[in-house]
């Protein structure tokens, strides 16, 4: 029977491509048009065979998909910001932790820590979709089938890595897990977009900002009422972007929440789409942002210069070189900062005896020399941001030795990611391919048989 089966359902399939044909979602309503075609026998295609394992198979093959989507956009914007972190290698500006300037770094260090957040990102994707290419077909509802259906053919047939092993599992729990991951996957890309963002952000509250975007190109917008601004709308329309790709990634861990095993709750194939495209969509925006940047090393240089952000390193080199325990340097150093800031004295312009005053006075009564142990030139190198930031020696460090080591891993990672995907693409329409030119082939032996028997 199997041919003059298979070529019923290829009529059901060439009139469904028709403009306008019917196209059922369901196992129910795509039944009738089987049996229309081929007659009853056509319904031994459902033994062993229920909606549950079928739909449960369909969406996880949707899944999959948007998620190797999702895996080249985010190799796409991750290119972006290692490109333009090796741009920026050298170029120092401020860092901020708790909403103020801490350190001086390096701007391409900087963005090569958001490259590496979506390289986690990254792997929690191939992570998840190693548990979402796992067939479920041939469980039929919980607990399999009297019928011994090759599961493993389906599966490879299908393009799938496994199985889902346990029938039960199949569709009541893990097609439910499926979406609650990848929704933790989008909520932790949409977090990482949105910290970027709102870093940028704070730029724009100041008068003369290191960092600003392109004007025009919808990447800014004038005031209607306010001639002087210029303001940030592809900012805002990304962080705006990441807040909806957080609130679409609630959804399915909302609906899973407080149902029983196997509910369709969490499992709506548009709105998992939808979700997984506002990550897509997040990302791309966030890409823009990153073509649109316009940086100006020497203002950064000059924000570094005004503040103390550098005075850690006074406390560093005490220790380091001269040998005084760091907590007695540091004190030091945060009384100079004291007096600068009250006296309105910016670092490159602190007087060396003043500095010599302040240590005295700081490792007064105690075992510690009563002379500063650095001469001028010293102090004023350890309070050059760029300097700082070239004698880093921490593994991982923005040092020009770590920096091109970690642009080349980063580039390295990014290469097989996108090997990665393709891969996964390739095997998916191999395997397809396979099923269809195996399907042809018995359906076309119905039409030979046919002709036999007219002959005859």
């Amino acid at each position: 029977m199997a041919p003059r089966l298979a070529a019923g359902v290829a009529k059901v399939i060439a009139a469904g491509n028709q403009p306008g044909a019917k196209r059922p979602a369901t196992v129910i309503t795509f039944e009738p048009l089987l049996i229309a075609a081929a007659g009853e026998d056509i319904t031994l295609l459902h033994a062993g065979r229920s909606s549950q394992d079928m739909h449960a198979t369909y969406r996880a093959a949707m899944l999959r998909a948007k998620l190797l989507d999702l895996g080249e956009q985010l190799n796409r914007t991750r290119a972006t910001l290692i490109d333009l972190a090796g741009q920026h290698a050298g170029t120092v500006v401020p860092n901020y932790t708790n909403g103020v300037a801490a350190q001086p770094n390096s701007y391409g260090h900087y963005l090569l820590g958001f490259a590496a957040a979506l390289e986690r990102d990254a792997q929690r994707l191939r992570e998840a979709y190693a548990r979402v290419d796992r067939s479920p077909m041939g469980t039929t509802v919980l607990n399999g089938s009297s019928w011994p259906l090759d599961r493993q053919r389906m599966a490879r047939y299908l393009g799938f890595g496994a199985l889902v092993d346990n029938a039960y599992d199949a569709s009541q729990l893990s097609s439910m897990d499926e979406p609650v991951e990848a929704a933790a996957i989008v909520t932790a890309i949409a977090l990482h977009t949105g910290n970027f963002v709102e870093d940028v952000m704070t730029q724009y509250a100041q008068s003369r900002p290191w960092i600003l975007l392109q004007e025009g190109r919808g990447n800014t917008y004038v005031s209607s009422a306010m001639p002087q601004k210029r303001n940030p709308g592809l900012l805002n329309d990304t962080r705006s972007a990441a807040s909806s790709a957080v609130t679409l990634a609630l959804g399915p861990v909302i609906q899973m929440h407080n149902i029983t095993p196997g509910m369709s709750d969490p499992k709506d194939v548009k709105q998992n789409a939808a979700m997984i495209d506002s990550a897509i969509n997040a990302l791309q925006k966030w890409d823009r942002v990153l073509k649109a940047l316009v940086i100006s090393p020497e203002r950064a240089l000059e924000e570094l210069n005004s503040d103390w952000t550098a005075s850690q390193e006074l406390a560093d080199v005490l220790m380091r070189k001269y040998g005084l325990p760091f907590r007695v340097g540091h004190h030091f150093a945060s009384e100079v900062v004291s007096h600068a800031k009250a006296n309105d004295i910016k670092p490159l312009d602190f007087p060396y005896a003043e500095a010599r005053r302040i240590y005295a006075e700081a490792v007064k009564g105690s075992k510690y020399p009563a002379e500063l142990p650095m001469d001028e030139a010293a102090f004023r190198a350890a309070l050059d941001p760029v300097a700082i930031v070239r004698n880093r020696a921490t593994a991982g460090g923005p040092q020009p030795a770590e920096m091109t080591r970690m642009l080349k891993e980063a580039r390295e990672k990014l290469a097989a990611q996108s090997a990665w995907i393709q891969a996964r693409r390739s095997h998916i329409d191999a395997s397809l391919a396979q099923l269809d030119a195996d399907f042809r082939q018995l359906a076309d032996r119905a039409a030979d048989e046919s002709t036999a028997q007219a002959v005859k």
